[in-house]
């Protein structure tokens, strides 16, 4: 069986009630809110990792001031990995501030919009998981880093 693990490293940033989205593309065209964030390259250390990616997508500075904890979700992936493969995905979720920049999208990139949400408005917003999960992690601040339910097996 074929198996890729990605790392990736993601930031829960609220500011005034609202929190920082970053709305992902997927192939297909359909689009869906995220947390800034993205994969890890090597040698990166997953701090490094989070800055660089809210820098990317939103066009803000950030800092991370504490970690929240992580996520790991395991799917196949048939066509990426030929028959039988498996993908594992590893989210190291922050939470940061803002230090400066100005919001704007990402250019070139996975995703084509950033914006501030209201907090009690993103139940109804067209989102993936990781943006409950990691409001979750928020919330909870769990001492093993990690919520009820964390992982998941998609298929």
């Amino acid at each position: 069986m074929n198996q890729q693990l990605r790392v990736a490293a993601y930031a829960v940033c609220i500011r005034d009630g609202q929190i920082l989205l970053a709305r992902w593309v997927a192939r297909d065209g359909t689009k869906r809110w995220t947390l800034p964030g993205g994969g890890m390259d090597h040698g990166e250390h997953p701090v490094d990792t989070v800055v660089r990616e809210v820098g990317e997508e939103t066009g803000y500075t950030a800092e991370v001031t504490a970690l929240l904890g992580l996520d790991s979700m395991t799917t196949r992936k048939p066509r990426k990995l030929g028959p039988g493969g498996d993908f594992q995905s590893l989210r190291v979720v922050y939470e940061g501030r803002i230090t400066g920049g100005e919001l704007r999208p990402e250019p070139d990139g996975s995703t084509d919009l950033a914006a501030w949400h209201p907090l009690d408005a993103v139940a109804g917003l067209d989102r993936v998981a990781l943006v409950d999960i990691g409001l979750e992690l928020w919330r909870e601040r769990p001492a093993v880093g990690r919520v009820d339910g964390d992982e998941r097996t998609h298929g």
